[in-house]
């Protein structure tokens, strides 16, 4: 039998599902995706299908097999990183899901959320679970289907339901409905869970009438949770491989950046942004609306970090595309916004969707301000990626105040982090350093190191850390007074997309 060279991650996205394998050195071996349909039955309402996504994800794993010399007995480990907050209700006895998995970006709950905060519920739900009442979590999603879905709650009364987010239900299949659990960072997204005891709440559980059967067991991220049962279909030679780790998307990626020292920081630049700063084993309690929670947990250490998003950062390049027409391509923003200067006083404020951190602010609208006869399409490309580095700007600031750490690095990944002249603007914004790796794949990397650390396949953070490659580094160049004059400008411009209908 061939020793085991290699660790296989599974990302499971909100659009695909993803198979990766690793080396030792973290390099990519093998690699494959399905993507899967995006339901959405009312405005604002967005679902999955459950068995998409699990028969996406193993189509994936046999995908890459089939295109690749590497064999299943060659794998040391599986390690899972998923879509967070997305919510799966299933009936144990049968594996099928009694309702569509309700998205993380569904706001059918908006309403419920607002009776929470009317009863006073924020400060024991921000104490307790690191986190802002909001339709994105999984409490209100389970709540809603058990008070929805006919014959959901009786199935719940007689000990018959399930319910797990997207790493659950995977490992529940994988391991032939043998192991339902659930790692710290994806259990402290359901605000439900205590993130300082590391249970669920029963406070919070009996308030939303979630029976507490129906739940998980909350797990570290980088433990044996079982093996790969026979019998699957497509999955044979998977029979035995152990499942190992665990963790959600944005923890995953700053697991895979690194980013093991508090104070450490990365941002994804997606859809949307998402940051994350380590602060070690102290949880901070947020003073500027910061998420706090697990960030993983290896052993009895846990990890904590602070979060920020925002809602709209690629997505304004693309609407800057398939809207307006303004560019054809994503990479003709760079170059329109490398041709001139500045924004000539411009500023887009892209809050589509409102405002997420650290203001939170659902109603404001997305706004450009200081516009004169002189600014041309450039400017506008200039601004579109500006807005974007403004916004991790807020967040920053914000992360430092709470956790009064000074920020050496920012570690960046995804898709809109391939642009050069966004990453220098960043850097001239935050006054530091901005580190761009060679593997840009750092959420499922993540995932890989942590089942690779629990069977020994790497042996510490250490030895993780030597495997981290530098593809670029931008260093700020701007001068300390114009940097303050442009950022004081983004946040007039804010404050104008947040009073949009004042009269």
């Amino acid at each position: 039998m061939a020793a085991p060279k290699y660790v296989m991650a599974l990302d499971q996205g909100t659009t695909s599902s993803r198979a990766i394998i690793f080396d030792k050195r973290g390099h990519i071996v093998a690699k494959a995706q399905k993507e899967f349909d995006q339901i959405y039955p009312k405005a604002g309402w967005v679902e999955h299908d459950p068995l998409d996504i699990l028969y996406s994800q193993f189509q994936s794993i046999s995908s890459m097999f089939l295109n690749s010399t590497v064999k299943p007995e060659e794998v040391a480990a599986i390690g899972i990183t998923n879509q967070r907050e997305t919510t799966i209700l299933w009936d144990k006895t049968t594996g099928k899901p009694v309702y569509n998995a309700i998205v993380w970006q569904c706001r059918r709950t908006a309403e419920l959320c607002e009776q929470l905060k009317a009863e006073g519920l924020n400060d024991y739900i921000k104490q307790h679970t690191g986190l802002l009442i909001d339709a994105y979590f999984s409490g209100t999603k389970i709540k809603w289907i058990l008070d929805n879905v006919p014959g959901a709650r009786k199935l719940a009364d007689e000990g018959k339901l399930l319910f797990g987010t997207v790493e659950t239900w995977l490992i529940w299949n994988l391991t032939g409905g043998k192991v339902h659990v659930t790692d710290y960072s994806n259990a402290c997204r359901t605000m439900l869970f205590d993130v300082d005891k590391l249970t669920w709440d029963e406070t919070l559980c009996e308030k939303l009438g979630i029976p507490m059967s129906i739940l998980p067991k909350p797990v570290p991220s980088s433990m044996h949770y079982g093996e790969v049962a026979a019998g699957i279909i497509g999955l044979e030679n998977l029979a035995g491989i152990p499942i190992c780790g665990a963790i959600g998307d944005q923890p995953a990626a700053l697991f895979g950046q690194g980013c093991f020292k508090p104070g450490q920081a990365k941002n994804t630049y997606g859809t949307g942004c998402f940051m994350l700063m380590n602060t070690g084993d102290k949880r901070v309690e947020s003073k500027n609306n910061l998420l706090s929670g697990v960030a993983w947990g290896i052993g009895d250490e846990v990890t904590y970090a602070l979060e920020g998003s925002a809602f709209n950062a690629g997505s304004v390049i693309k609407w800057m595309r398939d809207e307006l027409h303004m560019i054809d391509s994503a990479p003709r923003c760079d170059e329109l916004a490398e041709s001139v200067p500045d924004a000539n006083g411009i500023y887009l404020v892209p809050a589509f969707t409102g405002l997420g951190a650290p203001y939170w602010d659902m109603y404001a609208r997305g706004c450009i301000v200081g516009l004169t006869r002189g600014v041309n399409r450039a400017h506008f490309a200039r601004a579109v990626l500006e807005s974007i580095t403004y916004q991790m700007t807020d967040l920053l600031e914000a992360m430092m105040q709470d956790a009064e750490i000074e920020l050496s690095e920012l570690r960046v990944d995804g898709g809109a982090s391939v642009s050069n002249i966004m990453l220098q603007i960043q850097a001239n914004m935050i006054r530091t350093k901005v580190d761009r790796p060679k593997t840009v794949e750092t959420t499922a990397l993540g995932a890989a190191y942590l089942a690779g650390l629990c069977v020994g396949f790497w042996k510490d953070t250490n030895e993780i850390e030597q495997n981290r490659e530098v593809d670029k580094v931008f260093w700020p160049v701007m001068d300390f007074d114009t940097r303050n004059r442009l950022y004081k400008g983004w946040k007039k411009a804010v404050e104008r997309a947040r009073n949009w209908e004042e009269e």
